[in-house]
């Protein structure tokens, strides 16, 4: 909604560019989908605006960002400088920091993992039951070009998008 406001009420013109983010948790793999972060990057893609997503795999409230800046700026200026394809986005995740610094980028394909939902029932405080949605992570994708495993050797991730989710493939083979 932020980048329909912006691009339609808020500018005098489109931005060159869009960033969204840097968020605390991934968007790699199947977590794209969920993701507020990537929806706007997805949303300027639309209108052919070139837009990058930024996510950090670190819930911390005390997360370490520090180790990002350097290639927020790489990735950002490289889109200023070359652009990117008619509807086609980028979704950019930095591994958590540990003891050993980045290895560097790695272009890669979006994991085909998923979450396993598990549900709780809870009670609030005025007797009304609701549910608290948690769950794990499964990565069972073992290929070596995925945005999990970069993510896993220490690298940054960054996998084109775009917004259309058609089966291309499946178009002509499906019929009624």
């Amino acid at each position: 909604d932020n980048v329909k406001l912006g691009k339609h009420t808020l500018l005098d013109r489109w931005p060159d560019l869009v960033v969204s983010g840097i968020n605390h948790g991934s968007n790699a793999s199947i977590n794209i989908i969920y993701s507020g972060t990537m929806g706007a990057v997805l949303e300027a893609s639309i209108d052919n605006i070139p837009a990058i997503g930024f996510s950090l795999q670190d819930f911390s409230p005390h997360a370490d960002f520090s180790h990002t800046d350097v290639f927020i700026k790489q990735i950002t200026n490289k889109v200023l400088k070359e652009g990117l394809p008619k509807g086609v986005s980028l979704n950019v995740n930095f591994p958590k920091i540990e003891k050993e610094p980045l290895k560097g980028i790695k272009v890669c394909r979006q994991a085909e993992a998923r979450w396993v939902e598990e549900f709780e029932e809870r009670t609030d405080p005025y007797g009304r039951k609701y549910y608290w949605l948690g769950g794990r992570f499964e990565n069972g994708d073992g290929r070596s070009n995925t945005d999990e495993k970069a993510l896993a050797e220490n690298y940054v991730s960054v996998v084109p998008v775009q917004y259309d989710f058609t089966a291309h493939d499946y178009i002509n083979k499906l019929s009624f």
